[in-house]
This record gives structure tokens, C-alpha cells and sequence, in this order.
């Protein structure tokens, strides 16, 4: 159990769903766990949290029937983060908005679904459904990227503290850009998944949670948790308790986490 309580409202902002019969991307080689609605509801009472947000798998592709399928049996407790490809239609985004996605996944790490030109368009397409884009990199390419996420119409999410595949110091251009990002108002950062950067490791990822606790003293109104569940890709994941007590340390303040659990989660995500 978290030693932290979660105030009333509280939200996970990113967790995934796997179950069996979902067809898989024919390119996908990583292992896909199973890990069913059931599996969650059980780290969400022991976390003590009340909301949640489904993150579209990329094992899936623009498959997002997974995804729909959880937010269907969590109920007006969940929305979703779908991927979308670029030439979506309109009765498309009426129907996932109607099941409760309220987000498009841009992960542009690795064999991405995206190209950085489809990113604009795709964003576009967001906004026209007042959704937000959630967009993962290397944050060490922030400062050669910032112009173009800046001019995006839809807000931005982005992903795992900035997700610098090597843990950066909080005085470097990048982060600095991050932070300046946050400030425009039209960014959110999730502060989540610090062990799949991170090289000092557990428990206290201390590498990381500077930038974490840089993120939230700058602007906590526009901070985000998030658990990961389940840790995709790990090999000894974290206990659920633990990501969730790492608030503790990152932002001390319970006005502020308040914010980061409960305020800036139903803001965004239209609870």
C-alpha cells in the first residue's frame, strides 16, 4: 500500500490495456503482456484512485478497439488516448469522442506511426474535437522541435518527465526548453515511468526526479501523474505504491498535488 493518500478525484493519466484476440502489428516484435481492465481495477483500489486514462498500446497500431473495449467496462470513471492516422474522418473522431477518448498519441521515438508533417495535421484534427496531442521523444530533440509543437492548435502533452533517454541536468537547454514550454499554458508534462530513463535506478531515481521536482515547483498547474501500469517492457517493474509515493518527494505541497491528481487531470481530460 502507497504511504501517500490520494485526495478524492484522484487520476492515473497513462495506463495500457492488452488483452488476448486483438491482432498485433504484423512489424511488432516486443513482447506483449496481457493485462486486463480486472488486473487494473485492483492497482486502482490500491492506489486509492478514483479516475483513469487508457493509453492506446502501439502494438496495436490504429487499432484502438482494445483500448475502447477498457474504457467501455471502467465507465464514466475513464477516458482514452487513441492513435489516429492523419486521413481519420470526421464520423471517426465523433465515435471515439462519444466512447470517451479525449487524446491522440504521437510516439515519435523509434519505428514511429508518424511522420513530423503528420503531426501537424493529425493535431489539427484534435483540436477540432477540443482534444489535446500526447507526444513522446527524446527530449534532447525539444529545442530543434519546440517551433513547430508551439504552433500547434491543440494542446500538448508531453510524456515521462520529457523522456531524455539520457537524464539531462536541469540547467540544460533542453529541459530549460521544457519548462519554457509549460509556461506558454498550452503544454502539460506527465510525470511518470522515470525507471525507463533513468540510470541511478531505484528506489529514488534521483536523476530523474530532479527534473520531476523542476517541473512541478515551475508550474504545477500543468503537471501530471501518471503510473504506466504495467510497466511495459520492464523486466522488474516498480511497484505501483512506490511510483505513486515518488509525489511525496516531487511535490511535497498538497495544494500542488492536489492540482496534479485531481485538478489539472479533470481539466484536460474532460471529467
Amino acid at each position: 500500500m502507497p504511504l501517500l493518500i490520494p485526495p478524492p478525484g484522484s487520476c492515473d493519466c497513462h495506463m495500457h490495456v492488452y488483452g488476448e484476440g486483438y491482432p498485433i502489428l504484423p512489424t511488432w516484435t516486443a513482447v506483449v503482456p496481457v493485462a486486463t481492465p480486472a488486473e487494473y481495477l485492483q492497482v486502482q483500489r490500491e492506489l486509492g484512485l478514483q479516475r483513469i486514462v487508457v493509453v492506446q498500446p502501439n502494438a496495436y497500431g490504429f487499432d484502438n478497439r482494445c483500448t475502447l473495449d477498457a474504457i467501455a467496462t471502467f465507465g464514466a470513471q475513464a477516458r482514452g488516448v487513441a492513435n489516429l492516422p492523419p486521413d481519420v474522418t470526421d464520423a471517426e473522431l465523433q465515435r471515439l469522442h462519444a466512447a470517451g477518448v479525449r487524446g491522440v498519441r504521437l510516439h515519435m521515438i523509434g519505428n514511429s506511426l508518424y511522420t513530423w508533417d503528420d503531426v501537424k495535421v493529425v493535431a489539427a484534427r484534435a483540436a477540432s474535437m477540443h482534444w489535446h496531442v500526447q507526444v513522446q521523444l527524446d527530449g534532447r530533440r525539444l529545442p530543434e522541435v519546440a517551433a513547430l509543437l508551439r504552433a500547434l492548435p491543440a494542446p500538448v502533452v508531453i510524456d515521462h518527465n520529457g523522456k531524455f533517454l539520457e537524464p539531462v541536468a536541469v540547467d540544460d537547454p533542453a529541459f530549460v526548453t521544457l519548462l519554457r514550454l509549460m509556461d506558454t499554458g498550452h503544454f502539460y508534462v506527465k510525470m511518470s515511468a522515470v525507471y525507463e530513463t533513468s540510470k541511478t535506478g531505484a528506489p529514488r531515481y534521483e536523476d530523474v526526479s530532479v527534473l520531476a521536482r523542476a517541473l512541478a515547483r515551475n508550474n504545477p498547474d500543468r503537471c501530471l501523474w501518471a503510473s504506466n501500469w504495467p510497466h511495459p517492457g520492464i523486466v522488474k517493474p516498480p511497484t505501483n505504491a512506490a511510483m505513486l509515493d515518488l509525489l511525496l518527494d516531487w511535490v511535497p505541497d498538497e495544494a500542488a498535488r492536489h492540482k496534479v491528481l485531481v485538478d489539472n487531470p479533470a481539466r484536460l481530460y474532460d471529467f
